[in-house]
Parts: C-alpha cells; sequence; structure tokens
C-alpha cells in the first residue's frame, strides 16, 4: 500500500523549492489492544484523524521545532542551527519555544511527528506575522523567527499574552499549531483605525501592523467589574487578526468530562 492509499492531503502551501502540506491517514486499523480500539472508535465516530506535516524539498531548506523530526528520505541533512546564540535565549526564555531550530537541507521529503492536533498553515509575503507562545512547529528556511516584546504595559500586563510572543517575519510558509481545526479559525481584515475586541484569551495570530492593548470594556474600571466583561483583548487595524472562537467551549469540555 502506497501513501496515497493511506494518506489524504487537507491544506497545502509551498513557495520555490519547498512544499508544505496537512497529511492525515484515511483510517486507522487499530492495535490488538481493546482498550486502543474502543478509543480508535470513538476518534472515527467524531471524524478525528491522524495527522502530520510533509514537507517536499527541491535544493531547499526547512526548520523545524527540535523533535519533531519522525523520518525522512532523499539526498537531505540535518542540523542545529546555532547562527545566533543570543536571539535562540531571548525565544527560549520569553516565549517557551525551544532554544535551536533544526534545519533540514537538500532534496527529499520529511515527515514530522504524527498528532492528533491541529495545524495552520500560512504564507507570508514580506510581512510578519504575531503568534501565540508555542504555536511555532516549522518554517521555509529564509523566515526569522524571534521574540516579539508587547508593544505597551497594558499588552504585557493585562493582555493575557505574557510580555513576549513569538514573531515570524519575511517570505514564506510557516506551519502552526492550531488549538481549534484550521477550518474553524475566523480572520478578519482590519482597515487603518478598525477595532477588533475580544473577551478572553482565543485571538491565535495577528499580523504585525495591527496594535494590540487591554482595554476596559467600559468607560471607567467601575462599568468593566459590574458587566461582568473586564477587560478586553483590542486589536486595531490596518491587518489581518485570526481568532479560534471555538478554543475555549472545547478546553470547557474537557473540564468537565
Amino acid at each position: 500500500m502506497n501513501d496515497a492509499d493511506l494518506l489524504e492531503v487537507i491544506e497545502t502551501e509551498q513557495v520555490p523549492g519547498a512544499k508544505f502540506e496537512v497529511v492525515q491517514y484515511k483510517f486507522l486499523k487499530g492495535s490488538e489492544s481493546l482498550y486502543v480500539a474502543e478509543k480508535m472508535f470513538f476518534a472515527r465516530q467524531a471524524d478525528i484523524h491522524l495527522k502530520m506535516i510533509r514537507i517536499t524539498l527541491e535544493k531547499s531548506e526547512t526548520q523545524i521545532e527540535p523533535g519533531a523530526l519522525y523520518f525522512m528520505k532523499g539526498n537531505l541533512w540535518l542540523e542545529s542551527s546555532t547562527q545566533s546564540l543570543s536571539k535562540g535565549l531571548m525565544r527560549k526564555f520569553t516565549t517557551g519555544e525551544t532554544l535551536f531550530q533544526s534545519r533540514i537541507k537538500g532534496t527529499g521529503e520529511i515527515y514530522l511527528e504524527p498528532s492528533f492536533g491541529h495545524y495552520s498553515l500560512f504564507n507570508i509575503d514580506n510581512d510578519a506575522l504575531i503568534v501565540d507562545k508555542g504555536a511555532f512547529y516549522c518554517a521555509s528556511g529564509d523566515l526569522d523567527v524571534s521574540a516579539k516584546l508587547q508593544g505597551n504595559v497594558s499588552s504585557a500586563l493585562f493582555g493575557g499574552e505574557g510580555l513576549f510572543q513569538t514573531q515570524i517575519q519575511g517570505t514564506g510558509v510557516v506551519v502552526l499549531v492550531s488549538p481549534v481545526p484550521a477550518s474553524e479559525l475566523l480572520m478578519y481584515e482590519l482597515a487603518p483605525g478598525e477595532k477588533l475586541s475580544v473577551d478572553g484569551s482565543f485571538t491565535f495570530a495577528r499580523t504585525a501592523g495591527v496594535d494590540f492593548r487591554a482595554e476596559k470594556s467600559g468607560k471607567s474600571l467601575f462599568q468593566s467589574v459590574s458587566s461582568g466583561e473586564g477587560l478586553l483583548q483590542t486589536f486595531t487595524g490596518p491587518g489581518l487578526v485570526w481568532i479560534a472562537p471555538t478554543e475555549q467551549v472545547y478546553n470547557r469540555l474537557m473540564m468537565t468530562g
């Protein structure tokens, strides 16, 4: 049985020399364990599939989180990037992501660790994407991944995202670990000065031109507290914002399960 019989592609993005795909197993037969068989039965009923990231390189390179590699074939070699120790340390201690990125170069196919989780692919064109801590998974070789200091005190202290987030900058494809299926992400394009206010920490990503701060939901702090809404995450254009409204619903279901 070949790849086409077992796997189906559900999302693709590419740049010259590199193609990134989210592939999923069409079905799993299971093991001899009845416990595993029971879990797989309910996974099938819920249409949950085992997924992998497949990267196809043609005399190119990709950067991945160390430990993410599952297997690869072709004329490829793996190396750890140490080009910027200070930047690596900054990312490690401020965003919580791995100290160095592993780089794979050459020509061939790369498969990353399988997961029942979700992935989102973004094609960045001479821009920067700011994402949640720990969301970065892999990217084309020319993109720069670094820590981004919050632009104001309110967002750092009250925004729910911490003092630093992860910034991916340049031109290329980045794969992010998503808290929900990519089809459940909502994207809003904000005009200059237009605002998007979110009651909760389910904003997934934004372009660098979007201003982020925590603001009172009412005209005064008393009104914010008495309304039950408190502080809102507020994003002001121009730029794009992606939110995951279903994330908190899933979190509540896990807590009550």
